[in-house]
């Protein structure tokens, strides 16, 4: 399929419920593009994100701190904790055959090495529920979030923390591992390394201070988390991860050696302009030690929200004109197709679009970039990347980190005071392609 081609099938409409949802690739006259048998059609949230009162976790403790970064509390977020199936009830609903979800570490091990046996039966029924719905659960193990304990110690530059992450990984597992589709150990551990260019100087020094501050009220030496970090911290932080996601992938392989098991990775769609270009040097910061490190990883995980081109002098701006998310950044179509390629390239290794979405309060972006984005995924598959599957990021307006409730990705609203889940019509748009596996 020719560039050209591709373009002017993004234009296209299908009419769904009665209504002509822009940018869907059902042009006149012309078969939609199938996906494989067996493809992956899901949805994602994180627990800290929407489960709420995670008063357990490293970040709660940040939340309420002053100085913090936080723009407001977490508090009830989506009440998913006791809603969940109510979510999957959605999922069902909307067409999708998988349901990406995290178990939360500071629920599971509140203490260092008791673990509760109701929290792990409470996980286990969500992925129950997902079988009940003829869905695929697909789990992250650890997104973002640890519990107060494994973070006041130093979190991942402590030295047991890896062993500590793998025999957490290990509990898991045998509770449930036989019952998942896919498992990833650690979520966008690189994120950090993503925003180290990005962020000016005063972000991470407020960053630093809202830890120093936990830490002079916790009592400890010093508070590292994997979200809100001090730059000083960032080569030990990557180490420790590093050898983690090793640990816990051979764990959880000990106990369910026929499980799929990766981690995802945010990837932007770096484009090199002009002479002397940054990008190479950008890439290798990025994503070199973990590109080498998934290489016996049975996936990898792609999440991308955008693309970044980089000239002699560093990040370009927006062209002029271009559709933008909530923050300004440029929402580009194509990217997701870019980051893939660029990985498997890179790896080897069979791709899950693991997370993909933009952040925006209009709704018909995003109903037109789903297709138009799945298009351009699609002939990568045509070129011959393998790609096992699509999870868009989010299923629910959740807690989005330190910019609290601002930023809206979900397929759904969330009235804050009542928790109703309302879907947008872009929820019919992927629902759509997902049931006719097509776009």
């Amino acid at each position: 399929m020719t560039i050209d081609r591709r373009r002017a099938l993004a234009l296209g409409a299908l009419t769904l419920g009665g209504a002509t949802m822009p940018g869907l690739a059902a042009a006149q006259g012309r078969s939609r593009a199938r996906f494989p048998k067996g493809f992956v059609w899901g949805s994602a949230t994180a627990g800290y994100q929407v489960e709420g009162n995670m008063l357990g976790a490293d970040l709660w403790q940040l939340e309420q701190n002053k100085p913090t970064v936080f723009m407001e509390p977490s508090g009830d977020a989506c009440n998913s904790f006791e809603l969940w199936a109510r979510d999957l009830d959605i999922v069902q609903a909307m067409g999708l055959n998988a349901y990406r979800f995290s178990v939360e570490w500071a629920r599971i091990e509140p203490v260092r090495g008791q673990f509760s046996l109701a929290m792990l039966d409470h996980y286990k029924a969500i992925v129950a529920g997902c079988h009940a719905r003829g869905l695929k659960p697909l789990v992250t193990f650890n997104h973002f979030v640890a519990p107060l304990w494994f973070s006041a110690q130093g979190g991942w530059t402590h030295a047991d923390a890896p062993a500590l992450f793998a025999r957490y990984c290990d509990k898991v597992a045998r509770a449930f591992g036989a019952d998942i589709a896919m498992a990833m150990t650690l979520n966008e551990p690189n994120i950090l390394l993503m925003l180290e260019r990005m962020l000016p100087p005063p972000v991470w020094d407020m960053q630093a201070a809202c830890l120093d501050a936990a830490s002079a009220r916790l009592g400890v030496p010093r508070m590292v988390t994997a979200n809100v970090a001090r730059r000083s911290d960032l080569p030990a932080l990557t180490q420790g991860m590093l050898k983690g996601h090793r640990e816990a992938r051979a764990a959880i392989k000990a106990v369910c050696p026929d499980l799929p098991v990766g981690v995802t990775l945010s990837v932007a769609d770096e484009q090199a302009s002009g002479k002397d270009s940054l990008r190479d040097t950008v890439r290798a910061e990025r994503y070199g030690a973990w590109l080498e490190a998934v290489k016996g990883d049975d996936f990898v995980g792609v999440q991308n929200y955008e693309r970044a081109v980089w000239n002699a002098q560093g990040h370009l701006p927006p062209p002029e004109g271009a559709d933008l998310n909530w923050s300004g950044t440029e929402v580009w179509a194509p990217s997701l197709a870019g980051a893939v390629r660029y990985v498997h390239e890179a790896t080897g290794l069979p791709i899950l679009v693991s997370e993909h979405g933009v952040g925006t309060d209009d709704d018909t972006l995003r109903a037109r970039f789903i297709p138009a984005a799945l298009q351009h995924l699609h002939a990568a598959m045509d070129d011959g990347v393998p790609v096992l599957g699509y999870v868009h990021w989010s299923l629910l307006d959740n807690f989005e980190w330190i910019f609290g409730y601002k930023p809206h990705f979900g397929l759904c609203t969330v009235n804050r005071e009542t928790f109703e889940r309302t879907p947008k019509p872009s929820a019919s748009v992927l629902g759509a392609i997902a049931r006719a596996n097509a776009v």
